[in-house]
């Protein structure tokens, strides 16, 4: 079908317009679709979002409670307390944490106050990314030969959409060795095992790390992400910054969410087994090849055209990331996330339907 945007209950890939850019699409988008279609978005499964299985830490909800009656009031112009508290969890000096609304918000800022050079993207990369640089240049992460040497690189760590994870000792040796800066996406990264490149950025005034609290926290609702790099980008930065940019119930929410380790522990073990039981059950299944990945969600080269197979699980009900047409994705592709045990046996069931029926 042609003629027209799609509606909120189509599949809609990421799709070329012109020459460089990209008509963006995310996931997510439960609210829209459940309400053009006349579902209750409970009956819902939203596999296109990748968030937390668990939910918010269960302090949340009584901490967002406790700071309604500072609604009335305006926020600091900067999250202070939540700074410190990032801080704190990723061991670097709270000068060098800019919080914001989202990891969507922050780095349009980027893009907006803080660099209009040239830039690169190492794709794939969130497709957002796209957006915010319209004209940079697309590289492969498959070729680093072919990076350059000047101008902002952007790459994900874990990759999104895949869910690799890149090797520490590339990242490194292209931090080190770069003219231009490193902006390195760690949006999924709590769910890994993997090494934050924060722990870097006081050593290599060239970095910046993007972080965000919508996934491994269950956030999205509040909008609340950090930028961390060192004192001296993030001093200027800061005093090109809107204020107000995080509220105070999102500041309130961020702060309990942070303060639940055991929360955190949980998470990343529920998530290690939850993946590894859909690659056990989904493996044997014909025309669909599954990256194993590191963090929340699992990525799927698929032989049917993915429209029409985000489509059919759709009529059920089940919302799936479309993700050919992406730079760095190669052919039909598909993501889902990472969900509780029955969440991911309605999945299962549907996709062995799907792909058994021939």
């Amino acid at each position: 079908m042609s003629g027209g945007p799609a509606r909120a209950g189509q599949s809609q890939a990421p799709g070329m317009v012109g020459r460089n850019r990209l008509t963006i699409t995310h996931g997510g988008n439960i609210f829209a679709i459940a309400r053009d279609r006349g579902w209750d978005w409970r009956s819902v499964l939203d596999l296109s979002a990748s968030i937390n299985p668990l939910g918010p830490a269960p302090g949340v909800r009584a901490a967002v409670e406790r700071a309604m009656d500072r609604i009335a009031h305006y926020p600091c112009q900067r999250p202070g307390e939540l700074e410190a508290a990032l801080a704190a969890e990723w061991r670097v000096a709270p000068e060098q944490v800019l919080a914001g609304s989202g990891a969507t918000e922050l780095i349009h800022f980027v893009a907006r106050s803080g660099w209009n050079g040239p830039a690169a993207l190492a794709t794939p990369v969130w497709s957002e990314f796209y957006r915010v640089f319209p004209h940079a240049l697309r590289v492969s992460l498959d070729t680093v030969e072919s990076w350059p040497q000047r101008g902002l690189l952007v790459l994900s760590q874990p990759v999104n959409p895949t869910g690799e994870a890149i090797p520490e000792e590339l990242i490194r040796r292209t931090i080190a060795g770069r003219e231009g800066p490193v902006l390195i996406d760690e949006s999924f990264i709590d769910f890994t095992r993997l090494e934050s490149a924060v722990a870097w950025t006081d050593r290599h005034p060239n970095l910046l790390v993007l972080r965000s609290l919508s996934k491994f926290h269950a956030l999205p609702g509040l909008r609340v992400g950090a930028l961390v790099g060192s004192r001296e980008w993030m001093d200027r930065l800061a005093r090109r910054r809107e204020p107000w940019q995080v509220s105070a119930l999102a500041e309130a929410a961020a702060l309990a969410a942070l303060a639940d380790r055991e929360h955190a522990a949980r998470t990343r073990e529920f998530v290690e087994r939850e993946r590894q039981w859909l690659l056990d059950q989904l493996d044997s299944l014909d025309g669909l090849k599954l990256y194993p990945g590191a963090a929340n969600f699992l990525f799927a080269e698929i032989d049917p055209p993915a429209a029409e197979v985000c489509d059919w699980f759709l009529d059920r009900r089940i919302i799936l990331r479309n993700c050919t047409g992406l730079p760095g994705v190669a052919g039909q592709a598909i993501r889902f996330a990472v969900r509780t045990r029955a969440e991911n046996e309605r999945f299962v069931q549907a996709a062995r339907e799907y792909f058994c029926q021939g």
